[in-house]
């Protein structure tokens, strides 16, 4: 008699047992989202160290960025074997949970990470932490990750406050050869290198060489709920801020994202958006560098990874066509670099993304100041106030002209090259931009 109700017991436990093993792949199945298509409901991490909340809501959005350009001389052969590199950038946005994107884009030979780490600065310009913010980061639950030539990874995130507009330590080490280095010269920030694995030194004191270069580091994602998504700027050096103020965070881009922070917080109806920064030096619309992969790749050849690329974007902004008409040993074509615009705005259409343009400064008094060169910008700028390239104009030619000599700065704008802003010229640059473009998507048609 005593038998059934043993096997009605055993059977019920089993049960139970199925239900718990259910319940907790459903829950191991939700932690494994790690926000790629917007919301999130847990963020990732699986170290020991990174003592995870069990849940963390908000948008994962682009806090900062910044484009491979080329491999960085003098590490072709050993690229930096057996250094620390501590990469310091700045944030828009802030968020709960953050993970970053590393490139080996122009690497030779595989690029092998043993160790990284992520922290908030203690100080700025300094490559010290604050200690109990520093995490170590894992690539798929591993601590090591192998990037093939050619190729990038996306971190596991890991839980950390990230303050806005703060600065970030961003740490790898190699112990293994691994040239060249891909990198982003004329950073306008410092980082550092250190040698040996000090990746989670909080002192930052053995890190003694300094450079204003990014190296493997292109992306920085935050999960926040201060954002709903990316402004992208794609540029030159005109975005990417080559003669601002070191160290100060005075790129145009920079001006504008502290515009519509301020706005949002006075609660003007702007979008609420982060913006990183594309911008390369020297970059044009349609002709690469040298090198195979080339190095400062096109502005449509690059396209696709720099700005489409970018976590849940919204907005795309491009200032390009300068270079095009200035490194051009001939006379260049307008109507080649408004097609080349315009494939641009195709791709961002085709994502549904709104893309505003600028006009192109003026650059009288630089030596490749010609007539007829200037008569190419003229054509340019002309197509582009007309509304025939971009959903919005941001008319950056007219917020910095002389007016009394309209090919070229006004002094107080001119950084002395006659090409690109002062710190004044690149904050009139941003007071300028008209934030309600931010609104809306791409319209059915061009």
């Amino acid at each position: 008699m005593s038998a059934a109700p043993t096997r009605h017991r055993a059977l019920l436990s089993a049960v139970i047992a199925l239900i718990v093993a259910v319940s907790a792949a459903i829950y191991v199945g939700v932690a494994a989202d790690d926000g790629d298509t917007g919301r999130s409901t847990l963020a990732r991490g699986k170290t020991p160290r990174n003592s995870a909340a069990p849940v963390s809501t908000g948008t994962w959005v682009g806090t900062w960025s910044a484009s491979p350009v080329g491999a960085e001389p003098g590490t072709e052969t050993e690229g930096l074997a057996g250094r620390s590199v501590r990469n310091v950038v700045h944030t828009t946005v802030g968020g709960t949970s953050v993970r970053i994107t590393l490139s080996n884009l122009y690497g030779q030979s595989a690029l092998t990470i043993t160790h990284a780490s992520i922290a908030v600065a203690a100080a700025a310009e300094s490559p010290a932490a604050i200690a109990e913010t520093m995490r170590r980061l894992t690539f798929g639950g591993n601590t090591t990750v192998v990037i093939p030539p050619g190729q990038q990874t996306l971190s596991d995130a890991v839980r950390l406050t990230i303050p806005a507009d703060s600065d970030i330590l961003v740490t790898t080490y190699s112990p293994t050869v691994s040239g060249p280095v891909t990198f982003h010269p004329h950073a306008r920030q410092t980082s550092y290198v250190a040698e040996g694995d000090l990746t989670e030194d909080a002192t930052g004191m053995r890190y003694t060489t300094q450079a204003q270069v990014w190296r493997y580091l292109t992306a920085l994602d935050v999960l926040s709920d201060e954002s709903d998504g990316t402004v992208v700027v794609f540029g030159d050096s005109l975005t990417d801020g080559i003669t601002s103020t070191a160290n100060a965070n005075r790129r145009w881009t920079d001006v504008l994202w502290q515009r519509i922070r301020s706005a949002v917080e006075t609660g003007q109806d702007v979008p609420r958006y982060s913006v990183v920064n594309q911008g390369i030096s020297g970059n044009q619309v349609l002709a690469n560098g040298n090198g195979r992969p080339a190095d400062n790749q096109s502005g449509v050849g690059r396209f696709g990874r720099d700005a489409l690329g970018r976590m849940n974007v919204k907005v795309v902004v491009i200032d390009l066509g300068v270079n095009d008409i200035l490194r051009n040993p001939n006379l260049a074509d307008p109507d080649q670099i408004l097609d080349g615009l315009r494939t641009m705005v195709r791709q961002a259409h085709a994502r549904g993304l709104k893309v505003v343009g600028a006009t192109l400064m003026p650059f009288q008094g630089h030596r490749g100041y010609t007539a007829a060169r200037e008569s190419v910008r003229q054509q340019i700028n002309a197509e582009i106030r007309g509304g025939r390239v971009f959903d919005a104009v941001a008319d950056f030619d007219a917020a910095v002209r002389d007016p009394y000599n309209p090919r070229k700065f006004r002094p107080d704008y001119d950084s002395g090259d006659h090409l690109h802003p002062s710190d004044k010229g690149y904050a009139r640059m941003a007071e300028t931009f008209d934030l309600n473009v931010l609104k809306g998507t791409a319209p059915a048609e061009l």
